[in-house]
């Protein structure tokens, strides 16, 4: 399954992330010994988008490619504050704040059960347009936690923003688009694979199993263990 149609702006954008995140070592093809995802899907491709912290010239080329996107479709002055996930969205979210020169928060998985207990860290007003920054998606599903703590604490959330979007799974931003969430991207599977192809990252073999799955994601995990339909 494509994702949906691109500008050329958008598309160069994933390509040279795709292409950063190879060089890190950051993507994993291994269809000999599928991963699972956290949906439970069985993928023969995974991504560590927590390796991206210790590699500070393609944080900031990361950054600055996302601080681009977010203002290209957001707005330059339509975000009042940027709000990081709990973990992997919280490096995500101080780079792309500073970049943007917003306030920064970040929100739990749930509160913290003492003291005051809070599940959204940091200073904002009723009101305030929040931006959800995350390190990726796979469904969007674990989106909606975050959104719905940030709109129960009194911010108006309308989007999210992931740099890695699996962008394969049929019906992955249903759950957002039903809390009327929008989610912005940078790059996905497609992105990875035409730059690996390009490069001879990984041997041939390797890379037809991933086109498999990338064409019929749901297929390929019921063959290899994973989640069906």
């Amino acid at each position: 399954m494509k994702s949906v149609s691109r500008t050329s702006e958008q598309k160069q954008a994933g390509l040279t992330t795709a292409r950063i995140l190879l060089e890190i070592g950051a993507v994993n093809f291994r269809p000999e010994q599928p991963y699972t995802l956290t949906s439970g899907w069985n993928s023969p491709v995974y991504i560590d988008m927590r390796r991206v912290i210790s590699f500070p010239r393609a944080r900031r080329k990361i950054t600055e490619m996302s601080a681009a996107a977010i203002t290209r479709q957001v707005g330059f002055e339509s975000i009042d504050a940027i709000a990081g996930g709990e973990t992997a969205g919280i490096p995500y979210a101080a780079w792309i704040s500073e970049a943007l020169s917003l306030p920064m928060l970040y929100v739990r998985k749930q509160a913290k059960g003492f003291g005051r207990n809070a599940q959204i860290e940091g200073h904002f007003s009723d009101g305030d347009r929040v931006l959800l920054v995350e390190d990726l998606a796979s469904d969007g599903a674990s989106k909606v936690n975050f959104c719905q703590a940030l709109r129960k604490a009194g911010a108006e959330v309308k989007n999210t923003f992931v740099v890695f979007f699996y962008g394969v799974f049929p019906g992955a931003l249903q759950t957002l688009e039903e809390i009327g969430v929008d989610m912005l991207y940078l790059a996905n599977w497609w992105d990875v694979l035409d730059v690996a192809e390009q490069g001879r990252h990984f041997d041939k073999p390797a890379l037809e199993e991933v086109r498999k799955f990338l064409h019929d994601p749901i297929a390929w995990s019921a063959l290899h263990g994973g989640r069906e339909a």
